[in-house]
């Protein structure tokens, strides 16, 4: 019956009466940042992440394999592989000018190169980061001067990224780059080794459809974290809420349809995150501080998005006892609504 439903689900993408052998079952994942407040070990991580039958399993942040320990991320990727679990190995920003650039853990060379020791000791065949976040937008010299600081950085690590057989996948993160932004740094830097993880939500934070980030960046996308968002227009702009999968208002069903398209055999690793509404009031001419490259086509695609949407209330934090509860019960609601859109066996 699982195999009838995937069958049924691949006869409707572009090309798929053309295609010769059946298409390979999409590569459906976790971000763990999704369960970023269980407090569990790299391996509890591992254990919950199999019980829904995911084949990757990204380690976005350090903190989340508990240590870099080379010992340590050894056990993890052996642990991994016993569960039939590929790897992916991430940490955050690699801009040493950054709003969120930590600053004492070491250069921006010396996070990276620590984390690829430990992506290639745990099997990973890459290493995810990222800029920043919108708030690098308004710092001196824009969102371009980051752009070529990163770039410096992604540079001075390439041969060692070429010898250890790594790709280093920048995230558009948290509002930092549109995602031609993102394909600028990328082909500065070098496609050879360089590329993206394309996050479906983090578009909407930076005034662009998602949609349209994915047809940009596909050529050079090597993993991603999908997410749902759910946008309205008010009298200053526009509100931007991350929902469940399967409760926003950007045709997250049709995304997934074009991923599998355009990017086969990437990691469509879920990072559910659940919060907002956040503001953009584009209405007041102080807002556009930071955005002034925005193409006005771009823009038009993301207020048409929003043009869909109706008010929605704000959704209460839940109280600090039940966040983790909360994160697990959001997680497991849009992994089961994945599946079952993707025709997978429901777990």
């Amino acid at each position: 019956m699982r195999d009838m439903r995937r069958r049924d689900f691949l006869a409707t993408l572009p090309g798929a009466a053309a295609a010769a052998a059946p298409a390979a079952e999409p590569r459906l994942g976790v971000d763990l940042f999704s369960l970023r407040s269980q407090n569990w070990t790299a391996f509890q991580h591992l254990d919950y992440a199999a019980k829904f039958g995911v084949r990757t399993v990204h380690f976005s942040e350090i903190r989340f394999l508990g240590s870099l320990d080379d010992g340590h991320v050894r056990e993890v990727g052996e642990h991994a592989r016993r569960l039939g679990i590929e790897l992916e190995i991430g940490m955050r920003s690699i801009c040493p000018t950054s709003t969120a650039f930590d600053r004492n853990a070491g250069t921006a060379e010396e996070q990276l190169l620590r984390v690829m020791r430990a992506a290639k000791i745990a099997g990973s065949r890459l290493v995810r980061c990222f800029l920043g976040t919108f708030n690098d937008r308004r710092t001196p010299g824009g969102i371009e001067a980051r752009i070529r600081d990163t770039v410096a950085v992604l540079r001075s690590v390439r041969a060692q990224a070429l010898d250890m057989g790594l790709r280093i996948a920048v995230e558009n993160h948290a509002g930092d780059m549109q995602s031609r932004e993102l394909k600028s740094l990328i082909e500065a830097a070098g496609p050879d080794f360089a590329g993206a993880c394309y996050d479906s939500g983090n578009p909407c934070w930076v005034l662009e459809d998602p949609h349209s980030a994915l047809e940009t960046l596909a050529p050079y996308v090597l993993t991603s974290h999908i997410r749902d968002s759910y946008l309205w227009n008010d009298a200053e702009g526009t509100q931007v809420n991350w929902t469940r999968m399967g409760e926003g208002n950007v045709d997250i069903g049709r995304l997934l349809r074009r991923f599998l398209e355009l990017c086969p055999g990437k990691a469509m690793s879920l990072e559910v995150i659940v919060m907002g509404p956040r503001a953009y009031p584009w209405r007041k001419p102080e807002f556009w501080h930071g955005y002034e490259n925005v193409r006005a086509a771009d823009f038009a695609r993301f207020l048409d998005i929003a043009a869909r949407g109706a008010p929605q209330p704000p959704r209460p934090a839940p109280p600090k006892e039940r966040a983790a509860e909360a994160e697990r019960e959001d997680f497991e609601a849009s992994m089961q609504w994945t599946r079952r859109f993707l025709g997978l066996s429901a777990i």
